[in-house]
């Protein structure tokens, strides 16, 4: 038995062909959900990789609010995925790289925290898109033969794919030394990161995958970290980090429409993350927030430093008193009081914010 499949094959086989329930769920409904993407969908896959604690989240104060313990998400509570989850009436999805834990029940995650669509994209530092298509491939050669080709055929079809990538594609040449976007114009930029999206969307399709969930790039023009880059020049945003935000997602919406009518059975759902995540940063009391612009957690202007926890090479950090009244946890990652926002939008939202289809719908197909 591989190492990482933690229970016997034959209650797994169980499971999944609807011989009995799995944790209390109706195994006759049951709807797998796949996830990929970066720090805003990483459950703590980042945990089990040697990298430096800058690029993890497993570590006070992240996670301790709910989870009692940091798990590795990117946030002080819960992130998108877990809301999905519950929602779909389905358990935490685990990380795939988590040892021992049962990667079939509800699905497996494989986002890591700083993945890109390239995979020149923090290299070192993160499971780029490619990577996390090749293991989900192995689930599929698993489950077919564990169960025949027909049989996971079918439940690979039943399963939600659910993707957030592509902004740390851009963001990652923010606030370094990097030339990269010296080299290119930025609609080339943008058609390469669109280009290996579509390869990676077109790979899960191919091997059977049919209803898509996808968030366009975020607010990361925007956020506590930029903020602290322009203090005390142009305020908490930057207008070229807007500008390739703002190109990769008209991009990206045309090359899912293009997807939707060159593959049969394709179905998906966008969620405008821009526009609901800039809605709070810049109306934060509307949804019920104090601070849209400055963090909970971090150092220096709007707290945008990266030092929460302490860990980072800048050591010395503020924490608030009040997490839920503030849009941004840290410089760069939202709370969950503004996660649980955007994913009861993804869930339910209406077409001109969650479109053409929103999560309920892919799920109930």
């Amino acid at each position: 038995m591989d190492h990482r499949f933690g229970t016997p094959y034959l209650v797994l086989y169980a499971c999944l062909v609807n011989l009995i329930g799995c944790r209390g769920l109706p195994a006759k409904n049951h709807v797998p959900l796949f996830i990929f993407g970066d720090s805003l969908f990483d459950a703590g896959n980042n945990n089990y990789v040697d990298i430096p604690p800058s690029a993890q989240a497993n570590y006070w104060p992240y996670g301790e609010t709910f989870f009692k313990y940091p798990t590795g998400r990117f946030s002080d509570r819960r992130i998108i995925p877990d809301f999905i989850a519950e929602y779909a009436n389905l358990p935490l999805i685990p990380p795939y790289l988590q040892p021992g834990s049962n990667k079939f029940i509800g699905g497996v995650n494989f986002a890591f925290g700083g993945s890109g669509a390239l995979i020149e994209t923090a290299q070192g530092y993160g499971i780029n898109l490619r990577t996390q298509v090749s293991y989900f491939e192995e689930i599929e050669k698993l489950w077919r033969q564990m169960l025949g080709d027909a049989e996971a055929k079918k439940l690979i079809s039943k399963a939600v794919y659910l993707i957030s990538m592509g902004v740390n594609d851009y963001m990652v040449h923010f606030g370094t030394n990097s030339t990269v976007l010296e080299s290119y114009s930025r609609e080339e930029y943008v058609g390469m990161v669109i280009g290996n999206l579509t390869v990676e969307i077109k790979e899960i399709y191919k091997k059977g995958g049919r209803k898509f969930g996808f968030v366009n790039a975020g607010a990361l023009d925007c956020t506590p970290a930029i903020g602290a880059l322009e203090a005390g020049t142009r305020g908490p945003c930057n207008e070229n980090a807007t500008a390739l935000i703002e190109l990769h997602n008209a991009a990206f919406s045309n090359a899912l429409q293009e997807l939707e009518s060159q593959l049969e059975g394709f179905k998906y759902a966008t969620h405008d993350l821009y526009t609901s995540w800039s809605e709070r940063i810049h109306n934060p009391t509307k949804y019920g927030f104090k601070e849209g612009s400055t963090a909970c957690c971090g150092t220096g202007p709007y707290r945008g430093i990266p030092s929460c926890g302490g860990r980072k090479p800048v050591k010395e950090y503020q924490l608030c008193g009040n997490a839920s009244e503030y849009v941004f946890f840290d410089s760069t990652h939202l709370t969950e009081k503004a996660i649980q926002q955007l994913a009861e939008l993804m869930w339910s939202g209406s077409p001109n914010i969650t479109g053409p289809y929103n999560l309920k719908m892919l799920f109930d197909i």
